[in-house]
């Protein structure tokens, strides 16, 4: 059990400065996502079983006319082991050009059990557009162990899916031109209309003003009319400012992890917290005869019974304007724990008294 506050250093509402390209991208700079559908082959028996996986034995059959070989007569007997169908796909940046190249990641689509040793054959990946952008291939690394015997296996890793380091080839770019934007826009990461404005702020102090106006909470606009586009936005994104972030209380019940940032702030509330607990604890003894009588052993039970109502506990009251700081205090003299503090501020929250956002996950 592990209970994470992130506590401010800094006066309440204060925090430290970050540049604008920390907390911002420009709108249209993005990565596109790739895929494919392609064939491993040179596994060790590891691969697709054919009867099982009939898109694998169609694209084998397809792949080998292509190559010249003839097999559609032939390709209900195809019984190979070692080659798997699989789904490739990659990630690729903004502004990469033709014949660069970038890392794939391959996964199982039959009923493959090991894809290590296996090579990727030509693949070709398409984007969002429906055109070819890469072509993929190499041996696959899974970073994986696997070993089976008769009686037990063992499995370290996911064998069914690995990648190819530089295992595709750009052949076409997404043609995206930055420098003739005249009017490009800031994308805010974490939307706030007060980060927004003193970006904006931060800009005019340095461009002049007019050159940047906030139009929402997650948009900033740039007039760079007559600038060096591409200069002009490194200068910018170097500018410091200070974001401004809303109250907000994350909260992991899986693990018990509990987030809260330092603007939390609690409104006048009781808190109460205690179970009770009844332990019974057997400790059977021994009991032997004198000597010399005809007595017989026995075993006597001896009964031990505590109740804990946990009447150390007392009714806790947390001021109007409790920090977060205080709100931990005050939950650590109660003697609550993680799971405990999880509920309390479910109900906390339930009761209107808790001012910020509460993310349960």
């Amino acid at each position: 059990m592990l209970l994470l506050a992130v506590m401010a250093a800094m006066p309440h509402g204060a925090s430290g400065q970050t540049r604008i390209k920390d907390v911002t991208n420009v709108e249209g700079v993005r990565d596109n996502q790739l895929v494919g559908y392609g064939i491993v082959a040179g596994l060790n028996t590891t691969g697709d079983k054919l009867h099982n996986a009939p898109f694998t034995r169609e694209s084998l059959v397809s792949m080998l006319e292509r190559l010249g070989v003839n097999t559609r007569d032939q390709a209900q007997s195809l019984d190979t082991k070692d080659v798997a169908a699989v789904m490739v796909t990659a990630t690729m940046p903004a502004f990469i050009k033709p014949g660069e190249r970038i890392d794939v990641t391959v996964a199982a689509l039959g009923d493959a059990t090991n894809l290590t040793g296996g090579s990727l054959l030509v693949t070709p990946l398409l984007g969002a557009d429906g055109e070819v952008h890469a072509v993929a291939q190499g041996a696959v690394s899974t970073g994986a162990i696997s070993a089976r015997g008769q009686a037990q296996s063992v499995t370290r890793g996911v064998p069914t899916s690995g990648r190819i380091a530089n295992g595709a080839t750009i052949e076409k770019e997404i043609p995206f031109e930055l420098g003739r934007m005249t009017t490009p826009r800031l994308g805010l990461h974490n939307p706030d209309l007060t980060t927004a404005m003193r970006i904006a702020a931060a800009v005019n102090r340095e461009m002049g003003g007019g050159v940047a106006k906030a139009t929402d909470p997650r948009t900033v606009a740039l007039n760079l009319q007559g600038m060096d586009v591409v200069a002009t936005l490194s200068r910018i994104q170097q500018l410091p400012i200070e974001p401004d972030n809303g109250a907000k209380v994350v909260i992991d019940e899986a693990s018990g992890i509990i987030v809260m940032g330092a603007n939390v702030v609690i409104s006048t509330v009781a808190v109460a917290q205690g179970n009770l607990t009844i332990r019974v604890t057997e400790t059977p003894q021994v009991s032997q005869p004198g000597p010399l009588s005809n007595g017989t052993t026995a075993v006597v039970p001896r009964t031990n019974i505590q109740v804990d109502d946990q009447s150390d506990r007392r009714l806790g009251i947390l001021r109007k304007a409790v920090t977060l700081q205080e709100l931990v205090r005050n939950m650590n003299a109660l003697g609550v724990g993680p799971r405990d503090i999880i509920s309390i501020l479910q109900a906390i929250k339930a009761a209107g008294a808790l001012q910020a956002d509460l993310e349960v996950r």
